[in-house]
């Protein structure tokens, strides 16, 4: 992954393109959230990730302008890297998320569209911790005027509220993450894949 990113940030016209995939990955993710919510029964900490995933995916969009002020005016497929990979990430783990926690709990409806937010989010937020940081040290090497710092943080905190809300809700919480983690971590990979190959097609 690192090879990858130091190459991105070394050219505007693909860094760009990924600060805006990032933004739109965050979108996704908030928008999701949002989806998930029960008309009533919603509490504190699912609004707030909800709201910084969308500061999340506009701050990105807003680093662009560091870059090329013209560049990514919307999140159409040619401003996007790997844009059918990208689009069906966050959607596929979702997907395979709801299938693996009916399977296994029998939930339905409002249940299984909450238990699927706490693992879905759980495992983009271990994501997020981990890429993060590499993006962001391949930006220091660079000396990027772009920075992702403050998303570093809030992340790290959306993973510890993610643990104590997956704790009330089973005591075996973790064998679960692991297997919603494994689903992600193979999705991962087609994503990163499809990136490489995306760029060593129009770079």
């Amino acid at each position: 992954m690192s090879p990858l990113l130091q190459h991105i940030v070394e050219h505007n016209e693909l860094h760009t393109r990924w600060l805006n995939t990032l933004s739109f990955m965050e979108n996704a993710g908030a928008r999701k959230i949002s989806a998930c919510e029960d008309k009533t029964k919603v509490d504190i900490i699912q609004l707030k990730h909800a709201a910084e995933e969308h500061r999340h995916a506009y701050y990105l969009k807003k680093q662009i302008g560091k870059l090329d002020p013209q560049a990514c005016p919307d999140y159409g497929n040619s401003s996007l890297l790997a844009p059918f990979a990208t689009k069906h990430y966050l959607h596929q783990l979702d997907v395979q998320t709801c299938r693996y926690l009916k399977q296994t709990f029998g939930l339905n409806g409002q249940a299984l569209k909450y238990a699927a937010y706490l693992f879905v989010t759980y495992a983009i937020e271990v994501r997020a911790d981990a890429l993060y940081p590499v993006y962001q040290q391949a930006l220091d090497k660079v000396g990027s005027k772009v920075m992702v710092r403050s998303i570093i943080v809030e992340e790290e905190g959306h993973l510890e509220e993610m643990m104590a809300q997956l704790k009330t809700f089973s005591p075996d919480w973790e064998t679960h993450a692991q297997q919603v983690q494994a689903l992600e971590q193979q999705l991962f990979i087609n994503w990163m894949a499809a990136i490489e190959s995306d760029i060593q097609i129009y770079a």
